[in-house]
């Protein structure tokens, strides 16, 4: 995954606001790299440019090598937005076959992921019946379910009661050993112990953490 000269600017009416300025960032396949940032400083309009979300003011994105003119599959890029975005009227297990079954791709063994999150139990509720951190690691095994070759996980940990941070922090760095690009806003020194490397988001460019 790679972002090139990315510049994001929002209309406001005491004046324009630029969030981005020229970012670069690469994320090789089987490297997690985190980005930190103060609250406000860009991440979720970084993360929504390089998902296809939202398209830049100028600059571009390539995934797996080919620019992105639309926004990718699931499989191509898989998301964890700091909203969650489950489907309230779906069951946590639902949610995350969902990415599957749309794309007529075989279920995997979706128990044994919520498994892993400590969140099995929960398998037949439905997100307003659980808490929000439980929520959180829903919408992560939804993201990997499909085994992406891209993840952007925006602040997975933020939720989360200090319990559950291993097992997320565990299955993130399993999908980049299995082969994804993995980027990952968070503010967490926890986080950023496991990754490969950091940048930080300064005045709207990405610099080395």
């Amino acid at each position: 995954m790679r972002g090139t000269g990315l510049v994001r600017t929002f209309d406001h009416p005491e004046g324009p606001i630029h969030v981005l300025r020229g970012a670069d960032l690469a994320v090789e396949p089987g490297e997690l790299v985190t980005v930190s940032g103060r609250s406000g400083s860009g991440k979720s309009a970084l993360f929504a440019i390089l998902c296809g979300f939202d398209t830049p003011d100028a600059g571009g994105v390539e995934l797996n090598g080919t620019p992105l003119t639309s926004p990718p599959t699931w499989r191509d890029c898989a998301v964890l937005p700091q909203a969650m975005g489950l489907a309230q009227e779906l069951t946590l297990a639902e949610n995350v076959a969902l990415p599957l079954r749309l794309t007529g791709t075989r279920d995997p063994d979706v128990q044994s992921l919520l498994d892993s999150l400590g969140i099995g139990a929960l398998a037949d509720r439905y997100p307003p019946e659980v808490s929000f951190g439980q929520q959180q690691r829903a919408a992560l095994a939804r993201a990997l379910s499909v085994q992406p070759r891209v993840l952007l996980a925006d602040e997975p940990t933020a939720h989360l009661d200090h319990g559950s941070v291993p097992a997320v922090l565990a299955l993130l760095r399993r999908a980049a050993q299995d082969g994804a690009a993995v980027l990952v806003a968070t503010h967490h020194d926890e986080v950023h112990a496991i990754a490969d490397r950091g940048l930080v988001l300064t005045d709207g460019v990405l610099h080395p953490g």
